[in-house]
Order: structure tokens, then sequence, then C-alpha cells
């Protein structure tokens, strides 16, 4: 048997699973047509899921921290960053080549005035 495929069972052309990872669960959903071939994949990244939770802590962090200044610290920055590694602690190297997350700070007066602007590669 061996170069054979084995099956047991009725053949299913829906599946959908689950697992925990490192930066979260990962959910997939799959449908196959008769031939075998995928119809249609949709996955659910831990990212997705810790988006809105991920939004919440940069925004305490970052009123935190810049509340009352008139600029941009790379200690400013740096705390921000470790919010968003707490959630994700891959999105860098997930995301952008060599290992690089950019991130744009921006800081606004009472008023909504942009008071800086501030990149960090």
């Amino acid at each position: 048997m061996e170069g054979e495929l084995v099956t047991r069972g009725n053949k299913q052309y829906e599946g959908v699973g689950l697992i925990e990872a490192p930066r979260g669960t990962l959910f997939h959903h799959y449908k196959i047509e008769e031939n075998d071939m995928i119809s249609m994949a949709n996955l659910i990244v831990s990212t997705t899921n810790n988006n809105q939770p991920m939004n919440e802590a940069v925004k305490q962090v970052a009123t935190r921290v810049m509340t009352g200044k008139k600029e941009i610290t790379e200690g400013m920055m740096n705390a921000v960053e470790v919010a968003i590694r707490a959630y994700d602690p891959c999105l860098s190297c997930a995301t952008h080549a060599l290992g690089q997350m950019p991130l744009e700070f921006e800081m606004y007066d009472v008023d909504n005035k942009l008071i800086e602007r501030k990149f960090k590669d």
C-alpha cells in the first residue's frame, strides 16, 4: 500500500478546525469540490481576534505616556510597541520583511492640531 492514499469513512466536502497557537487561536474553514480542489478557504488568524484589545492597550499606553507632552520620545514609542507585542509578539515578523514593524506616531493637542509625527522602523 505504499504510495496509495487510504481513506476511511465518507468523503467530506467541508471542514472547520481551530488550534491554539503561540499568537492565539487560529480558525480554518475549507470547502472542496468533487475533484478535491479547494473552492473556499477562510482563515481567521489571531491578529484578527486580538485587534480590538490590542487597539485598546495602545490607546491606554499612549494616553498614559504621551498626555501633556510636547514631543514624542523613543521611550514613548517603545512603550506603545510593548503594548502591541503583548498581544501579538510575532506581528513584526509575520507581516513585514526582515522583522521590521514600522510604526507611525502622531501627537495632537486638545484642539486636534498635529503637534508632531515620528516614524519608528
